[in-house]
């Protein structure tokens, strides 16, 4: 998800990594998930894309609930939104958590009023807040989610990538869960490429969580895409849905699908 314009505004205002291994997605999906992900109120568009992003695994492996308080950091136009905004409606919260400004809500401010029914509950907040306005209020939610961001907070005049992982550790509750997707960068391809690439290092996302206060306590491959070779001159943008080259080499990158990504389940601790 990309907020340029937004973020730039916002930003105005050698390390070891404990290995943690692969954790398989073996919660059980819940029937009122399953329910959510097949609802009619979602996108056929968004629906089309449950092949490369597998919401019932991945939520499952987050061990999000329906009685759960939720925050979905930059959902943009509303991917997960449409999942789980109607899944916690009834007995839990679902915040979405943008950038200051008109343009950085205006996904959701369309899909509340597209279907009030079915997402009229949602809570708008300001993420990151650098002077706490609008911000989801300290140790108020069990789950914090962010999908395929952290690559984002580097952009701009200022580098906000562990001002946010700050902000998500203080808006858990003592045990909550940060569950985070990111495209993934092998870890022997040059750390430089991540400035640019949309890609993302584990041990760079591990680093900023744990200096936050997080403990990794499971991964998951449910995302990852072994056909990606993580070296296109346009980025991760090459791949769909974005497909930057237009119609240059279509198939091939088509065929590979959207991009190899991290799964990984983090905790503040209790």
């Amino acid at each position: 998800m990309r907020y340029p314009v937004a973020l730039s505004a916002v930003a105005a205002a050698g390390v070891a990594i404990a290995a943690c291994a692969a954790t398989p997605a073996t919660n059980k999906p819940s029937a009122a998930l399953v329910a959510a992900v097949g609802a009619a109120t979602r996108t056929p568009a968004n629906t089309a894309r449950d092949k490369y992003r597998h919401p019932v695994e991945t939520l499952s492996f987050f061990g999000v609930k329906p009685t759960d308080k939720v925050v979905e950091i930059w959902p943009a136009g509303g991917w997960y939104t449409e999942i789980i905004a109607p899944y916690v409606a009834r007995a839990g919260t679902y915040y979405a958590a943008a950038p200051a400004g008109e343009r950085g809500r205006a996904g959701m401010v369309k899909l509340m009023a597209a279907n009030p029914a079915a997402y009229g509950k949602i809570q708008l907040a300001t993420f990151p807040s650098m002077d706490g306005v609008g911000k989801v209020p300290d140790g108020s939610v069990d789950v914090v989610l962010t999908f395929r961001n952290v690559h984002n907070w580097s952009f701009g005049k200022t580098d906000l990538t562990q001002a946010a992982f700050d902000q998500m550790f203080a808006m858990l509750k003592p045990g909550g869960t940060l569950g985070l997707v990111e495209h993934h960068l092998p870890e022997s391809m040059a750390g430089t490429t991540e400035a640019k690439s949309g890609y993302m290092k584990r041990s760079s996302v591990v680093r900023f969580a744990e200096k936050a206060g997080f403990k990794l306590v499971g991964e998951s491959a449910v995302n990852a895409n072994p056909k990606d070779t993580h070296d296109y001159d346009t980025g991760v943008w090459t791949l769909p849905p974005v497909l930057a080259k237009g119609e240059v080499d279509r198939a091939r990158y088509v065929a590979i699908g959207e991009s190899d990504r991290m799964t990984l389940k983090f905790a503040k601790p209790k």
